[in-house]
C-alpha cells in the first residue's frame, strides 16, 4: 500500500483560439499523452461582453476518439448529425461525446449567452477508444450541474463530482465502456483526500484553480502532473480553494495515430476517415 510518486510536472501552454482564452494541458512540447488520455484544453476564465461571438466551434467531424466537456462557468449548445437535437448545458454540466464510428458536431454559445454574455470557463477532455470501438456507433448525453452524483468528504471541505466509473459503490452519471474513470474534485482550503487507484492504470491529475499538494511537491493551476507507476494510494492536500480534473485508466497500449478531429491506430485508417467524411458517411449537415 503505497503512495504514488510524481514523475513530472507539466504546465499548460497559452494556445488562444481569436477571442478565447485557451491553456493546452495536453499535448504540450514536455508530453504528449497519458494513454488514454489524449488531449486537454482549457477555455477562460474568462467574461464575455454583450452581443458577443461566443464558442467557434462551428461543425466539424471525429472519428475514433470521445469527448469529455466540462462547464464550470458559462454553456454550450451542442448538436450533432447522430441525434440532430440540441441541448444547452450550464455551468457544472458535462457533456459525453463517443464520436465513434464518425459523426459531424457543432459545440458553440447558447443564443441567451450571446445575447447576454458573462462569465465563460471550459473544459474539453479527448479520451482514446480501443480498436475494438473505433468504430461503434456514436452516442451523446449531456447533463446538467444537479444530475451529476456527488460525494462529500473529509467534513464537507471535499466534494467529488462523479462523471464517470464509481466511487466507494456509487455510480457516476456516465457509463464509460473503456472502464475510464473521471471525476471534478472541489477542496476548501485543507481540504485532505487519500485516493486508491490500481497500481497498473495511469493518473489524469491537472489542476484548473487553486493550489493541491502530494507528498512533498506542489501542483499549481495550470498544471498537469504526470506520476509514475510505483503505488496504489494518493493523498492529495489543498493549500488553498481548489478544484482538479482526476481520472484514472488501464492503459490501452495500443498505436495511436491523431490527424487533425480523428484518432486511429493507422495511417490508412486516417485516410479512411478523411475519405468517408468527404463522402457523406458522417451524416449530413443543415
Amino acid at each position: 500500500m503505497a503512495m504514488r510518486a510524481i514523475k513530472k510536472i507539466h504546465q499548460a501552454q497559452s494556445a488562444p483560439i481569436g477571442d478565447l482564452t485557451t491553456f493546452r494541458a495536453l499535448p504540450t512540447h514536455s508530453i504528449d499523452h497519458i494513454d488514454p488520455f489524449l488531449f486537454l484544453n482549457h477555455h477562460g476564465p474568462q467574461v464575455y461582453k454583450s452581443l458577443n461571438n461566443g464558442l467557434p466551434f462551428g461543425p466539424h467531424p471525429h472519428r475514433g476518439m470521445e469527448t469529455v466537456t466540462f462547464i464550470l462557468d458559462g454553456d454550450i449548445a451542442h448538436t450533432d448529425s447522430g441525434s440532430g437535437k440540441e441541448s444547452v448545458i450550464n455551468a457544472g454540466g458535462v457533456q459525453w461525446m463517443t464520436a465513434g464510428r464518425g459523426l459531424i458536431h457543432a459545440e458553440v454559445s447558447s443564443q441567451e449567452f450571446l445575447e447576454k454574455g458573462g462569465k465563460l470557463e471550459i473544459l474539453q477532455l479527448w479520451l482514446n477508444l480501443p480498436a475494438s470501438r473505433k468504430m461503434t456507433a456514436p452516442f451523446y448525453k449531456g447533463l446538467q450541474k444537479e444530475d451529476i452524483p456527488k460525494v462529500n468528504l473529509d467534513d464537507g471541505k471535499v466534494t467529488v463530482e462523479l462523471v464517470s466509473g464509481s466511487w466507494d459503490g456509487k455510480e457516476a452519471a456516465f457509463e464509460s465502456a473503456s472502464d475510464i474513470h473521471l471525476n471534478i474534485i472541489r477542496f476548501q482550503a485543507g481540504g485532505e483526500l487519500t485516493l486508491n487507484i490500481p497500481e497498473v492504470h495511469n493518473i489524469f491529475f491537472y489542476v484548473i484553480r487553486g493550489k493541491l499538494s502530494v507528498g512533498e511537491e506542489e501542483i499549481e493551476e495550470l498544471q498537469l502532473a504526470e506520476f509514475n507507476h510505483d503505488g496504489d494510494k494518493l493523498n492529495v492536500k489543498a493549500e488553498e480553494e481548489s478544484i482538479l480534473l482526476f481520472g484514472h485508466a488501464q492503459p490501452f497500449n495500443e498505436p495511436i495515430v491523431a490527424q487533425g478531429p480523428f484518432v486511429m491506430n493507422t495511417q490508412e485508417e486516417i485516410q479512411q476517415a478523411y475519405e468517408d467524411y468527404q463522402q457523406g458517411k458522417f451524416g449530413t449537415w443543415n
